[in-house]
């Protein structure tokens, strides 16, 4: 017997619609990262060149053959003033400013905030947002009390006088206080009926569940600190503590016995100087994104 099934007519499938909105917006990010490139670009190709040719034609858009030479001169040939200082010793200087800043401002920031939110303070809202106003006061609005306070305390030339003026300020202390209201009331009521005390449930509880909240604030205050420029610009006079930020500029040394300025090396202490900001950002991305967005559930 003859089969009589019809088949049913394939489905006709309508053309992809192009969304022109969702390809302008990768267009503009697209060109956007491009602008965003091109100067770190320029600067490695101009660093892969000698001296006289960067001197004498300005920036170069085609590598040379001297990258890796000028790399390791910048990195290990001892320079500046005194001829004892090299990239590496500023590398390391730019990081003990960088992790000590961050450690330090995280520290000061949860505890201030673990203070207005879980003691019972009179004042602590007044507290709170007399803090929050020293945003007004950045480091720039009082650096001449700030290097009196340091020159007096003799903490010029020293990893103290670059780190502590740094670490007071609201920032950290705002991001924890409103992480700490988002825990849940029943946390502290469980740990003080298991007998638990303040510090007990601040490092046992509290630290633990702050740990992204620590690590996006880490990244933003490392970042922080490792671009300053001025501060240790001012507080250090000793070739032996400047960091990268600072002492780039002492590679490019003016014209002294019919000398070039070293732009070659500056360029790749500059690019030098770019990377753990850029590495620490990518490869912490999520956790700094979710360290901010839990600070509003």
């Amino acid at each position: 017997m003859a089969d009589t099934t019809l088949e049913a007519p394939a489905a006709t499938r309508r053309p992809r619609r192009i969304r022109w909105e969702t390809v302008g917006d990768h267009v503009v990010l697209i060109l956007g990262s491009l602008l965003m490139m091109l100067p770190p670009l320029i600067a490695l190709t101009t660093a892969s060149h000698d001296a006289v040719t960067i001197h004498r034609e300005g920036l170069q858009l085609t590598l040379g053959d001297d990258l890796g030479k000028n790399f390791k001169n910048a990195l290990f040939e001892k320079g500046g003033f005194t001829k004892n200082v090299n990239g590496m010793l500023m590398l390391m200087n730019s990081f003990i400013l960088g992790i000590g800043f961050a450690v330090g401002k995280i520290i000061i920031s949860m505890m201030a905030a673990y203070a207005i939110v879980y003691f019972r303070l009179r004042f602590a809202t007044l507290a709170f947002w007399i803090i929050f106003t020293t945003l007004l006061l950045p480091l720039e609005v009082r650096i001449l009390p700030s290097y009196e306070a340091i020159q007096k305390l003799g903490l010029t030339n020293t990893y103290t006088g670059l780190i502590v003026p740094l670490i007071a300020s609201a920032t950290g202390t705002f991001f924890f206080r409103q992480f700490f209201l988002s825990v849940p009331e029943e946390l502290a009521e469980a740990a003080r009926i298991d007998g638990a005390g303040p510090w007990k449930f601040f490092i046992d509880i509290l630290v633990p569940l702050s740990r992204t909240m620590i690590a996006a604030i880490f990244i933003i205050m490392f970042v922080f600190g490792w671009n300053q420029y001025l501060w240790p610009t001012l507080i250090t006079t000793d070739e032996s503590f400047f960091t990268l930020v600072r002492g780039i500029k002492q590679i490019v040394l003016t014209y002294t016995d019919a000398n070039i300025p070293e732009h070659g090396l500056a360029l790749a202490l500059a690019i030098v100087a770019m990377i753990p900001p850029v590495a620490i950002v990518i490869f912490f991305q999520n956790w700094f994104v979710k360290g901010l967005t839990e600070s509003d559930k």
